[in-house]
């Protein structure tokens, strides 16, 4: 088949449901259905690259490494001394060491990045997201060594990954924008000058940011002043520039971006939107794909402005604009961000395009074959980052050991991006995110709901992380009739995430679960010799659920491949293979598939479903009755201590012993995983000690100062 000069291609619409595992560590396929059904670019075979140097790491890097592999392209990893075990080193075909743990010394390193492509004699490079990706002068560099850039032009880049002057080009082109001012800022007052005129709340957001590094917002005068030097801060660690600008935040937005991609020779086209409003600090943190609140006009209108602007500065290869869109479907430009987005995952599953594959061809010269026309969309995808966070601790970064990872299984509809492996390390140095979770679905109620089994099924141990907090948002009512904006999880979790205060999605089923595998070990014991001396030891059919200090009484009785169990006079039955010490169970309670994560915590099973997590204990009836007797035992007092959150760098120290402080005062501040976190009073004290120096790396719960 053929669409205009392009020959189509025609791959498996579909894959079975499995692995394809290359080395011991986690290396999951992507779906041909997930990423491209036909190859849509036009040129010459022989014009390919043999070898490309990733100049990133992580989930991106095992991404692109796959499909260079599918191509039957070499690939070169570069690592960090913080990354000599991971798993893109492993997966790439050479490898090479460009410096130690800190980014500006290594992923941030354009001398030892360039070295590395000499070393290696990789003909291209591929950026990534993040890091190096959207810098005009690492372009040029590799472009200069005769290299190809994978990626739009240093000129493009310094024009539209400029968020200042990509407002003034757009500007210039009729394309409405957000009010703000344009030029850098870097004097608090005259910030506070600007933050008056534009009218407040504000964002100040680093020019070259991305990935919510750089941004802050300012509710007024003060917040405006603390925010500039954040911002400052941040982005000249994150990115090497430290220029911030302003602009008008927009309340009550949807955040929405528009894919397009592009070759060399003026072929420029959308591949429709992404949803991207649930956000925390700006950070994104679920994506979807189409989105549910646009129509055809406003749908259309978007995809032809993002076209417009990439043509108006000569783009090509892939690239994202971004907009703000107001409750009556008005969309300002927001900024563009001109490399391959962490969300690109939800395109390709509509799309069935590799947008990776086509950035690979259109650097290699090929031609885009394929028109808008021609590009359709179908069915839902929505995507979860799973992060390296303690939601419980207001999303405090977790670093450590991650001592158990059992992703979902992938399939055609269920599809894992990640950078880690049971055995890996979280390092401090790098931005936190575990992997990407996304799910396929005919519409968007069948990709959430798939999604919400995937991350049942999604078992990490051995650092904190957010799939709790996932679950609730994608299980939350408001979320699933689509009425989400940025400022959805600050609506809804005003306090921040408290896991007992979510509401089961039915108590019954945690009690059958609870019920069948205290029976199954119950079975286990009896089994064993010791036991089988006390003539009275016996398997008990009836027992007191006890979940959330409320009494179930049960009976439960094997049944032909799983339990029936009764609770107040309804019987349920749950049928299941599930083995004592198996962390999943997998199975279906009266006929509806479910998974549950199971541990023993002293007499307690925690169990987790549905972004619930409860210990659950299964006892006689007499020791039901007397253990809701207990005492609870209390926390020790630390109100007299401020401890670090987090594991980190101490940045500054504001205050000094004798001090007196405020409510809401800043303390310290403390840096981890690119970010600048601000330690506050709680309450009006006096500082009796401090217990530590600017410049030292705090553990978690360390005592930074004492209080009288």
């Amino acid at each position: 088949m053929w669409v205009g000069d392009a020959r189509i291609f025609f791959l498996p619409q579909l894959m079975e449901c499995g692995y394809l595992s290359e080395t011991k560590h986690v290396n999951r396929h992507i779906s041909k259905r997930h990423t491209w059904e036909c190859c849509v670019l036009n040129g010459k075979r022989e014009s390919m690259f043999k070898k490309i140097l990733i100049a990133n790491r992580g989930e991106i890097a095992c991404r692109i490494i796959k499909t260079a592999r599918q191509m039957g392209i070499k690939t070169v990893a570069v690592y960090s001394d913080a990354d000599r075990a991971s798993l893109h080193k492993s997966l790439a075909d050479e490898s090479a060491c460009i410096g130690p743990g800190p980014s500006a010394e290594s992923y941030l390193n354009m001398d030892n990045i360039v070295h590395a492509i000499k070393a290696t004699g990789a003909d291209a490079v591929h950026p990534g997201y993040g890091f190096l990706s959207e810098n005009a002068d690492f372009a040029r560099r590799v472009e200069g060594e005769g290299v190809t850039f994978i990626g739009p032009s240093a000129d493009a880049i310094s024009a539209m990954g400029d968020k200042i002057e990509s407002k003034l080009l757009a500007n210039k082109a009729k394309i409405n924008t957000v009010p703000g001012h344009e030029d850098a800022i870097y004097n608090p007052d005259h910030a506070v000058q600007i933050g008056k005129a534009v009218g407040y709340p504000i964002l100040l957001k680093a020019s070259a940011g991305g990935g919510g590094k750089g941004i802050r917002i300012a509710w007024n005068d003060k917040e405006c002043r603390e925010g500039l030097e954040r911002a400052i801060n941040e982005a000249r660690s994150s990115f090497g520039d430290d220029r911030v600008f302003i602009e008008k935040f927009i309340e009550q937005p949807r955040h929405i971006e528009v894919q397009i991609i592009a070759d060399k020779y003026g072929n420029t086209i959308h591949l429709h939107e992404r949803e991207c409003s649930i956000q925390r600090r700006h950070q994104k943190i679920l994506e979807e794909a189409p989105s549910s609140f646009l129509n055809e006009s406003t749908r259309k209108a978007m995809g032809e402005e993002a076209v417009s602007l990439a043509k108006a500065v000569g783009y090509y290869s892939a690239g994202t604009v971004e907009f703000v869109v107001d409750s009556s479907k008005n969309f300002y430009f927001l900024e563009m961000n001109t490399r391959l987005q962490v969300e690109h995952s939800v395109t390709e599953y509509i799309t069935g395009l590799d947008l990776v594959e086509m950035m690979i061809r259109i650097a290699a010269g090929e031609q885009l074959g394929v028109q808008q026309k021609d590009v359709k969309f179908q069915g839902w995808a929505v995507e979860a980052r799973i992060y390296a966070e303690d939601p419980l601790r207001n999303f405090l970064p977790s670093i450590g050991r991650i001592e158990n990872y059992i992703p979902p299984r992938e399939c055609s509809t269920v599809r894992v991006d990640t950078g880690v492996y049971e055995g890996d390390q979280i390092s401090v140095y790098y931005d936190p995110m575990i992997a990407k979770l996304i799910t396929y679905g005919e519409d968007r109620i069948n990709a959430i709901s798939r999604m919400r089994k995937a991350l049942d099924a999604f078992f990490i141990r051995g650092v904190r992380h957010n799939i709790q907090f996932l679950a609730s948002l994608v299980s939350h009512p408001r979320f699933i009739s689509g009425d989400i904006t940025t400022n959805f999880i600050n609506d809804e979790y005003p306090e921040g995430f408290i896991a007992s205060n979510l509401s089961l999605e039915s108590a019954s089923l945690q009690v059958v679960v609870a019920a069948a595998i205290h029976r199954t070990y119950q079975d286990l014991e009896s089994q064993i010799s010791s036991q089988k001396k006390f003539r009275n030891y016996h398997v008990s059919n009836d027992w007191i659920v006890v979940l959330r200090s409320t009494k179930y009484p049960v009976v439960v009785r094997p049944e032909s491949g799983g339990f029936g169990v009764v609770i107040e006079g309804k019987k349920h039955v749950l049928k299941t293979v599930w083995k004592p010490g198996e962390v999943l169970l997998h199975g279906s309670i009266d006929g509806i598939e479910v998974c549950f994560q199971i541990e023993r915590e002293g007499i307690a099973y925690r169990i987790t479903h549905g972004g619930a997590q409860d210990d659950v204990m299964v006892l006689t009836k007499r020791t039901a009755e007397l253990y809701l007797l207990m005492p609870v035992k209390k926390l020790p007092d630390s109100t007299n201590f401020l401890m670090s959150p987090m594991p980190g760098l101490l940045l500054s120290i504001d205050i000094n012993v004798g001090q007196q402080v405020k409510t809401g005062e800043p303390l310290a501040v403390i840096e981890a995983m690119k970010m600048e976190n601000v330690l506050r009073a709680e309450r009006d004290a006096v500082v009796a000690h401090i217990k530590v120096q600017v410049g030292d790396s705090l553990m978690v719960d360390q005592v930074i100062m004492e209080f009288e």
